[in-house]
């Protein structure tokens, strides 16, 4: 049997990567790493040269980048049918969102909760566009389709899914129909709930350790 490590913080990233081991539904063994000094140490920039989380380490591979470490588990674990056949126009689909949700999307949204000044000046080359753009683009999509690929649940909506909650949360993106119900749709799914379950108990341990 294959060994999968999963190095993680429960208010990181991780969260979606939790989510989609839980999609796939094999054993791994989790690796809480805090903050600070513990994702510097030689040993795990050795799993991750960037010294943070998540990171995964599948028998002697090593995947980092959320979209990366979905787009690897979902071909790994075929399965679990969470990619799109190969050659198949869905398949182009599946590419496209999982780069645009961690190339422009995150990029515009993090602008925008920092405050760094995206505008027709320099829209174009900064390379993200406006955030309105990306919220817009999201929004005719799914306003078509149940998944972000079409009718199928994939890889792709577990990154979808995840980063429009999140910056839903933080208000970064104004209250939307279309947005509320294919999170709900999405994150009622049985893995979805399992992750976040996990996840929150491993936050409560860690403040319980701290206490």
């Amino acid at each position: 049997m294959s060994e999968l490590t999963f190095y993680t913080h429960p208010m990181s990233r991780g969260r979606v990567v939790r989510w989609m081991l839980e999609e796939v539904g094999i054993p791994y063994t989790v690796e809480t790493m805090d903050f600070g000094p513990d994702m510097k140490t030689p040993e795990y920039l050795a799993i991750n040269p960037m010294g943070k989380v998540p990171a995964i380490k599948h028998d002697s591979t090593i995947v980092t980048e959320v979209a990366a470490i979905c787009a690897y588990l979902a071909d790994q674990f075929p399965g679990r049918k969470l990619a799109p056949p190969s050659g198949s126009a869905e398949r182009g689909a599946y590419y496209r969102w999982l780069f645009f949700m961690a190339g422009p999307f995150e990029m515009a949204t993090s602008a925008l909760a920092h405050g760094w000044k995206i505008d027709s000046s320099n829209a174009q080359s900064v390379g993200c566009g406006h955030v309105e753009n990306s919220i817009n683009t999201l929004e005719k999509v799914l306003g078509r389709t149940p998944y972000i690929c079409g009718d199928t649940f994939s890889a792709a909506d577990v990154l979808v899914s995840s980063y429009l909650w999140w910056e839903t949360m933080q208000k970064n993106i104004p209250p939307n129909r279309v947005f509320q119900e294919y999170i709900q749709r999405t994150e009622s799914r049985p893995a979805a709930k399992r992750a976040n379950e996990l996840d929150d108990a491993l936050l409560e341990s860690m403040k319980s350790a701290i206490a």
